[in-house]
């Protein structure tokens, strides 16, 4: 036990070595790939006022999307009322769905267990 102790600091001080000398030009090169998204002058106050924007958008887009999910709503109450019109292609994309609606399902209840199988944490 003493000695995979050992071989993990030794692994992180090599780590923090690499970091150490090649953070700063990564760094660099990160923000000059970048540089058409910096607002200027990075302050304090720039920040708040793209945040209030970011958020006053996102609340702005509601009535479009409220109205896109009615649509689709009146779609899938159209195909139910036409369910014997159905084609094998649409049934197998619906089940799909379904199974990947599940898929998320089973996913989200792992992460909120701590990601665990059985829902007891070792």
């Amino acid at each position: 036990m003493a000695s995979k102790l050992v071989q993990l600091q030794a692994k992180a001080a090599q780590a923090s070595q690499l970091v150490a000398k090649h953070g700063g030009a990564y760094h660099k090169q990160l923000l000059e790939q970048n540089k058409q998204y910096i607002q200027e002058p990075p302050t304090v106050e720039k920040c708040n006022l793209l945040s209030k924007q970011l958020f006053y958008t996102r609340l702005a887009s509601f009535p479009g999307r409220y109205e896109s999910f009615w649509k689709e709503l009146d779609y899938v109450k159209h195909l139910w009322k036409n369910r014997q019109e159905l084609k094998v292609e649409d049934a197998g994309i619906a089940a799909l769905f379904g199974l990947e609606l599940f898929a998320w399902f089973c996913a989200g209840e792992i992460v909120g267990r701590g990601f665990t199988i059985t829902g007891y944490s070792v």
